[in-house]
């Protein structure tokens, strides 16, 4: 996720936006994850110097990034998205009260899981795969990766705020995708979220994505596994529950009622009620984004009574 919060850091990123090619070079690597230069160029019907010259101007601003690898006519430049999310602050709101938790994704608390599903730490797999007795093996508060069929994951996150404070939002950023045998890009999987057991919504998770190397994947996980997932931001407030700033559902923090809680409880999980498609989370140490699950939760003082 790309966030900028003071304007002018954003210059290069504006320019880069700022052309219809490019536009069209984003929209492109949205649907397809990655092309090298003579398909981009193929399909926007342009010569190679000139998608080269655009494909600069999108590195250096860092929305893609470029990797090389071998092909029948020598050395490809495959182009992918650098980001998934670009979230720009217009307006200045002062300093925020806030505190931050870092939770791994093997640190759930509660679980269920049905097959295909496993976890692995970044230096070896827990148990076997297929196996859900291994999700209460002792090692996996250790996991960096992992994945169900159907199920849940559910993880505690401490409610430090004292009497006169009061939540103002809840942020919760993770990597995320669908759980397919192997992989699949194109398997959807509907994902719902829960705080306090009090359903929010639910995202659909477009697919489980293989076919390029997580960018922080160990040197052993396999290439015919998935690889990577899509970074996604989970915001609830007094307006509703959003992804990526997108509302699915009217949940409020005050429908979730958690003042007087001693912790905060956050489920993913895949059930009967929607699409079936499996959920994978990823750490530090897998997928594209070097970081656990984030959870942010900002708050405001209140005067006594």
């Amino acid at each position: 996720m790309i966030h900028i919060k003071d304007l002018r850091s954003g210059l290069n990123i504006y320019k880069a936006l700022s052309s219809e090619i490019r536009l069209e070079i984003l929209t492109l690597l949205q649907r397809n994850n990655s092309l090298n230069l003579n398909d981009i160029a193929q399909k926007l019907q342009l010569s190679n110097g000139a998608v080269t010259m655009h494909i600069k101007k999108l590195e250096e601003s860092g929305l893609i990034d470029i990797s090389t690898a071998g092909g029948k006519h020598g050395i490809q430049k495959i182009c992918y998205l650098n980001e998934d999310v670009l979230t720009i602050e217009l307006q200045d709101k002062g300093v925020e009260n806030f505190y931050e938790y870092e939770i791994k994704v093997g640190h759930y608390f509660d679980y269920a899981a049905d097959p295909t599903c496993g976890l692995a730490t970044k230096y070896s797999i827990i148990g076997e795969f297929d196996n859900p007795r291994y999700f209460a093996d002792p090692d996996h508060i250790h996991a960096d990766i992992v994945w169900l069929k159907k199920g849940f994951l559910e993880y505690r996150i401490p409610n430090y705020l004292k009497k006169n404070q009061r939540f103002k939002e809840l942020q919760f950023i993770f990597e995320i995708s669908s759980e397919a045998p192997f992989y699949n890009n194109d398997w959807p999987s509907d994902i719902f979220f829960y705080l306090n057991n009090i359903e929010l919504g639910f995202w659909n998770s477009p697919g489980d994505f293989g076919g390029t190397k997580g960018a922080c994947n160990p040197s052993w996980w396999p290439p015919h596994l998935n690889q990577y997932g899509l970074l996604k931001l989970l915001r609830i407030n007094k307006d509703g529950t959003f992804i990526d700033g997108c509302r699915i559902s009217d949940v409020t923090i005050e429908d979730v009622g958690l003042q007087d809680h001693p912790d905060i409880k956050l489920k993913f999980a895949v059930t009967d009620e929607g699409t079936i498609g499996g959920l994978t989370l990823y750490g530090r140490s897998f997928g594209n984004y070097e970081q656990d699950i984030t959870a942010r939760i900002l708050y405001e003082e209140v005067l006594p009574e």
